[in-house]
């Protein structure tokens, strides 16, 4: 795995990796690494202003672009789990030089790969900070009745995200995505766009999340309450496998934090100063 640094004094996000390798996009600021974990069928392009603006709140921020996506090679067959891509963060933080422990931030399918990492690599995260993650393993037709994640029906996956992404309010952001993350990924390697929709789909991190309150790792969750592609029921069960970490709910969906980088830098800011 080559992993291609894009560095600049001044806290910007410049364009995708360059070569087939490449493995991050870098927004470098002051202060200590935050490595933020993009989500499903996207690239760090879409998260751009964002991410940028949490630069320039003192912050060094590295986001690497998940395998399968970017032009990032995809995992081998063997290693197309999230204990994969957890193996593969370790191995990017080493080549990236980051030896001191990171603040792990994860939206949506990059949540639970940021789960698995904080939990097969301890030494290396300090906090974990989870923004509408999958991983909580459950799901509700009705609000009532709580049902394994993985019996929730692909149509219904589908219908909620189509839902949310037609909304007046997300419209425009969920254009910016397609145009730079969802089309390129998929035509560039529909194959892995499909596995990992699967892979996050039927994640159940549980087990993963209740280790890590054992160990006591600062955890914080953050929810944007008009998520439509997460159930909230998911989002209950981890807060119940956590013990009830701290807690930051937003006004917005499942991609509040592209559109309203304003927001999201200050949320995170919040969920950083938690205990």
């Amino acid at each position: 795995m080559g992993v291609s640094l894009i560095q600049n004094s001044e806290p910007e996000i410049f364009g995708e990796p360059a070569g087939a390798d490449a493995a991050t996009l870098t927004v470098v600021g002051r202060g200590s690494p935050v490595v933020f974990l993009h989500g499903w069928g996207l690239t760090p392009r879409v998260y751009g202003r964002s991410l940028s603006m949490l630069a320039q709140h003192g912050h060094r921020v590295l986001t690497p672009t998940l395998p399968g996506f970017g032009g990032t090679p995809d995992h081998p067959p063997e290693a197309r789990t999230f204990a994969g891509y957890a193996a593969w963060l370790g191995r990017f933080l080493d080549q990236a030089g980051i030896s001191e422990p990171i603040t792990l931030v994860g939206h949506s399918f990059g949540g639970g790969v940021a789960i698995q990492a904080a939990h097969d690599l301890p030494e290396r995260v300090a906090r974990l900070v989870l923004v509408n993650s999958v991983g909580g393993g459950a799901w509700s037709s009705d609000g009532w009745g709580i049902r394994p994640i993985g019996d929730r029906p692909l149509w219904d996956w589908g219908a909620s995200a189509l839902g949310e992404a037609l909304s007046i309010r997300t419209i425009t952001h969920t254009a910016a995505s397609l145009v730079n993350g969802f089309l390129p990924n998929t035509l560039r390697d529909p194959g892995a766009v499909w596995r990992t929709a699967h892979l996050a789909r039927r994640a159940d991190l549980r087990h993963e999340l209740g280790v890590l309150a054992d160990r006591g790792l600062p955890v914080s969750l953050v929810w944007g309450r008009g998520d439509r592609t997460i159930p909230l029921a998911s989002f209950e069960s981890m807060r119940k496998a956590l013990r009830n970490p701290p807690v930051l709910t937003v006004t917005g969906g499942h991609g509040w934090l592209i559109h309203d980088p304003t927001t999201f830098a200050d949320t995170l800011r919040r969920a950083l100063r938690s205990p």
